[in-house]
């Protein structure tokens, strides 16, 4: 795999907004002219093709002990008794909704768990939730499959790891984003170096094949000096993968984050700094630049992935699993088929008064044009394996590529003098210096851009 190149001066000058594409069309496309009626029939007509994909769930539990300031998820900070409980009875009727839906032959291959906090749930909880999902679908308790969850290292007890893994999981994740504790006290999540390591040493002694940690650049106090001490305890333990993402401060969208005080975020010069040191560490000290914001081991599975060409994006980020439908339970969880893209309802109350009426709580989505399932595709390639074979694309769509996309391969062509891509024969080619640009790049055959004028809804590529 071609190492990334840090160049600063092109980091600057494509340092503009623009999509993530964990999918196309984005979700600024999305509509409430698309609901659960029309999910239902084009889930329906996902069993009748030849071949049917097996499935993958992502299930989103929005509780959190504890409010981090820095935070743009959906979440619900309680301790209220009895919340998740009920919450878990809600989606055991979504559950069994969908899974009138689908073939029971369709296997589930990855199953994820999302925040939130999934730990959040105890035990006793967690145990009922895995096996309300075997009642509908088809889980795997062997063989090739990629079973996740988040955890939070502060709800996250001695007997919780070992559970989980008689439970199925093999993946797992956990944040940390800083270990500095002036930084960790300006953002509200103070967690402990030891109990946090214990953790991912614990988890690869019962069972879990694979553990990723995420980092957060550019969040209060924090220097070059101190983050660098982070980055030395986190590659020690020498997790499988890192995410290292940027924060965005966006006090209007998010309230959490108007606790944090702007005079003490880092300078974007600072931000840059920052990460070019996670750059150049992480690559010297073995890994491999996924894409984005992901690093991973040579033998990991996303490595693997993505020199076979099976590596994809969705909304966990990227993913190994292509060749899945992603079937999405609980509040604003976001599904995807072949065809479409589907939201669920973004409030508790509405959600379950969905489920109380017997419907899906889907409430706005998008279905795919062929010209859409194009695109997606370019852009995929673009994101995830750096290249695109022109030739390869207009046999699989029946389309003469440079015809269709003349302005496009117009529009790259300052790209090229750059060096961010390389327009061969018939080939683009993503270069160690675009691998760090890859969404500038993407975002040139993106047709929703030009039409897009509303400011604010993307974070900056870097």
């Amino acid at each position: 795999m071609e190492r990334v190149v840090f160049d600063t001066d092109l980091v600057k000058r494509y340092d503009g907004p623009g999509p993530r594409y964990t999918s196309y069309p984005t979700a600024v496309q999305f509509h409430e002219g698309f609901g659960a009626a029309e999910y239902a029939r084009l889930a329906r007509l996902s069993n009748g093709k030849v071949g049917p994909r097996d499935l993958s769930l992502y299930v989103h539990i929005p509780f959190c002990h504890s409010l981090c300031y820095y935070c743009g998820c959906h979440k619900i900070v309680t301790r209220t008794p009895g919340v998740a409980a009920q919450y878990l009875e809600y989606l055991f009727r979504e559950a069994e909704l969908h899974s009138g839906l689908y073939d029971r032959e369709r296997p589930v291959t990855q199953l994820h768990l999302g925040g939130g906090t999934p730990t959040y749930l105890t035990d006793e909880e967690m145990t009922a939730l895995i096996r309300g999902l075997e009642r509908h679908f088809s889980l795997l308790a062997s063989g090739k499959r990629e079973y996740s969850l988040e955890i939070d290292p502060r709800t996250t007890g001695p007997d919780t790891l070992p559970l989980l893994t008689g439970l199925g999981f093999n993946r797992l994740s956990m944040g940390i984003q800083d270990f500095d504790p002036r930084v960790q006290r300006a953002v509200n999540r103070v967690q402990e170096v030891d109990h946090t390591l214990g953790l991912v040493t614990q988890a690869r002694e019962v069972g879990f094949v694979s553990v990723s940690v995420d980092l957060i650049y550019g969040l209060p106090h924090q220097t070059m000096e101190s983050f660098q001490k982070t980055l030395d305890i986190v590659v020690a333990a020498r997790p499988d993968r890192i995410a290292t993402y940027n924060y965005a401060h966006l006090p209007r969208m998010f309230k959490s984050q108007r606790l944090i005080r702007e005079e003490d975020l880092p300078t974007a010069q600072t931000k840059l700094d920052l990460l070019r040191l996670i750059v150049d560490y992480l690559t010297e000290h073995g890994y491999e630049y996924i894409g984005m914001d992901h690093f991973a081991l040579p033998e990991d599975e996303l490595v693997r992935a993505r020199n076979e060409g099976s590596l994809q994006r969705n909304f966990q980020g990227y993913s190994t699993y292509a060749d899945c439908d992603l079937v999405a339970l609980g509040v604003s969880s976001i599904g995807r088929l072949d065809t479409c893209y589907s939201q669920n309802l973004k409030l508790r109350k509405d959600y379950y008064a969905a489920l109380d009426e017997g419907r899906l709580p889907v409430y706005r989505g998008v279905e795919l044009t062929p010209e859409d399932v194009l695109r997606r595709a370019v852009i995929q390639g673009l994101m995830c394996q750096d290249v695109v074979e022109m030739d390869a694309f207009g046999d699989r769509f029946g389309v003469d590529f440079g015809n269709h996309f003349a302005r496009e391969l117009e529009a790259l062509q300052p790209l090229e003098a750059d060096g961010l891509v390389e327009l061969g024969k018939g080939v683009i080619r993503v270069t160690a210096k675009g691998r760090f640009l890859l969404r500038p790049i993407a975002m040139t055959f993106d047709a929703y851009l030009s039409s897009e004028k509303q400011p604010g809804r993307f974070s900056k590529v870097i």
